[in-house]
């Protein structure tokens, strides 16, 4: 009798022991728990996560209406367009025409960019900020010159996006090093294959109420409330996932 997947694993497991594959997931799950986005998806659906801290938590660099608004009812706003999308691509619904395919696959760039990039920002920060060290200090230094060249440049380049979009701290696999990018209109002008660490945004809704149009006070207050501890799990996950 054919066995259902859950119980058929469990029984070739217990049978010649854990695949190599369930041994490196093992050993690689405590860093991508905190790696990985929880709450993102759930469901079936896409879905908005809850903050890693209170509204307040980050106050003064990131004021609680700011921060309150722009996750309630932008990043929302990313969500909805998303899971609308995918609902209209669904194998369920009549077949998509080439005109609706193409606006489909630019309304999941667009929303889809909106939903990663913002479930990232919130834990690239954290109250009362952190030490750039460890492994993420010593790719900073391989990779730049030292971390404080490395965020010197992701501050310069954030500042510098034109119009509105992110600034982006990310891991190259090929290469196996860090990039700093700029993420503008967050769909565009990505690198493929590169894993986003930290990543500020820079759109006009994420500081305006707060810092009107001084984009380099946010970036500065960004840089002090920066979570890498965050930035070194991703950076660790992605190098374990990468050589498996």
């Amino acid at each position: 009798m054919m066995m259902g997947g859950a119980a058929a694993t469990a029984a070739t497991m217990a049978a010649s022991g854990p695949s190599p594959a369930a041994e490196a997931m093992e050993m690689i799950a405590p860093v991508t728990n905190v790696a990985l986005l929880p709450g993102t998806f759930a469901a079936g659906q896409y879905a908005l996560p809850k903050l890693p801290y209170a509204y307040d938590a980050l106050e003064p660099a990131y004021e609680k209406r700011t921060l309150e608004i722009h996750h309630s009812k932008h990043h929302a706003g990313y969500v909805r367009g998303l899971n609308a999308a995918v609902a209209k691509l669904s194998p369920h619904t009549k077949p998509v025409e080439p005109g609706e395919a193409k606006a489909l696959s630019r309304a999941l760039a667009f929303h889809g960019s909106g939903h990663v990039l913002h479930s990232l920002f919130w834990h690239s920060m954290t109250p009362g900020g952190s030490k750039c060290e460890g492994n993420i200090a010593k790719a900073m230094a391989e990779s730049f010159g030292g971390a404080k060249f490395g965020m010197d440049q992701f501050a310069a380049a954030t500042k510098g996006v034109e119009a509105s979009g992110w600034g982006v701290l990310a891991w190259e696999p090929i290469a196996d090093r860090l990039l700093v990018l700029q993420a503008e209109k967050h769909q565009n002008l990505a690198v493929w294959g590169a894993v986003p660490l930290l990543v500020c945004d820079v759109w006009e809704h994420a500081y305006y109420l707060q810092y009107a149009n001084k984009r380099s006070d946010w970036v500065k207050a960004f840089m002090s409330l920066a979570n890498w501890p965050f930035a070194a799990a991703r950076l660790a996950a992605a190098r374990k996932m990468c050589r498996m």
